[in-house]
Formats: structure tokens, sequence, C-alpha cells
């Protein structure tokens, strides 16, 4: 599913034109950028939680040469699924 389905999904459950749905989606997904880019987790009971995982520095290989190189740390976005979630899915 791609954001314009998903757009039309939420236009047709929550009852509403697909502008309205595009503006909401629209939001959600600027709120939950925002609070991570502030180092925030976004946490949906019962969906799951949006968090910035944090991943140090290592040592990687460039694949041509075999020639060590330094990866440098960064911030990672990332989900975890809540039970609810989990158990729709299975």
């Amino acid at each position: 599913m791609n954001k314009g389905e998903f757009v039309d999904a939420v236009a047709a459950k929550g009852d509403m034109s697909k502008a309205d749905a595009a503006n909401a989606v629209d939001a959600v997904l600027d709120a939950v950028t925002d609070a991570m880019k502030q180092g925030d987790a976004v946490t949906l009971v019962g969906f799951g939680t949006f968090l910035v995982r944090k991943r140090e520095a290592r040592t990687g290989r460039n694949p041509r040469t075999g020639e060590p190189l330094q990866i440098a740390a960064s911030n990672v976005p990332s989900f975890k699924a809540g039970k609810a979630l989990k158990d729709a899915v299975n």
C-alpha cells in the first residue's frame, strides 16, 4: 500500500473527503517526524512505538578493496510493533 492508497483507505473509514484525509495523514506523519527529530518516542497504544535508536561508530570494509574504513555514528528511526498489531497480523 502506498501513500495514495493509504489516504483513500483513511477517507473511506473516516467518512471524509480525500483532501481531508490527506491533510490528516500528513499532519500525523509530520507530528511523528517532529517528535523523532527531537529524540522523543511516539507510542500509539496497541499499534506500536516509533523511536530513534543510536548506532555507534564502527569500522567497516570497502567491498571493492577490502580496505578498512570508519563508519560514523548515526541516529536511526525504528518501529517496535505493539501486541495488538502483532496479534492482528498473526
